[in-house]
């Protein structure tokens, strides 16, 4: 990608390796689970690509990308304290289940940010952060996160009864 600094190309290796991850659990088991390798390696390399972030300044200080790491990481404990055995029998499972589905989605926002106001390197998607045809397109990414979410508490609630679980949120 153009303008990218080794280190810059080293964080985006490290969220492409997360976004397939990411995708292969998707496509395995309907969501992400760090009972699965593929979701270990997702949860590993999304903590590893958002440290790394932290360390990126490409608009200056500390800003919007920054904090949407540290809530990424914020969230990634979330769903990590919620998948605890603890917490099996109750909301447990959706918190977890939304959780790791929530980092997914904030893949995207730098991701097609960084990706669309760079590329195609002669006259880029994207004029920045701001156009109005990137936010169009982070809100379709959006509602298809929440699809993507609905299928996965319908799948959990299913799997739910079947075990014989009674406890279920509406």
């Amino acid at each position: 990608m153009p303008n990218l600094t080794s280190f810059g190309l080293f964080h985006t290796l490290l969220s492409l390796a997360a976004v397939a991850l990411g995708i292969v659990s998707f496509a395995r088991q309907g969501a992400i689970s760090p009972r699965t390798k593929a979701g270990v390696g997702y949860i590993g390399f999304t903590v590893a690509s958002c440290v790394t972030g932290l360390f990126l300044f490409h608009h200056g200080g500390f800003g919007a990308p920054h904090a949407l790491a540290v809530l990424t990481l914020l969230v990634l404990l979330v769903g990590f304290i919620a998948g605890q055995p603890r917490f099996a029998g109750g909301f447990g499972g959706y918190v977890e289940m939304l959780s790791y589905s929530l980092t997914f989605f904030f893949h995207m926002i730098p991701g097609l940010t960084e990706t669309f106001t760079r590329l195609p390197a002669s006259s880029p998607l994207f004029t920045g952060p701001e156009d109005p045809r990137l936010k169009a397109t982070l809100g379709v990414v959006f509602v298809v996160f929440l699809a993507g979410v609905f299928l996965q508490v319908r799948r959990l609630r299913a799997a739910r009864r079947e075990l014989g679980i009674l406890v279920d949120v509406r």
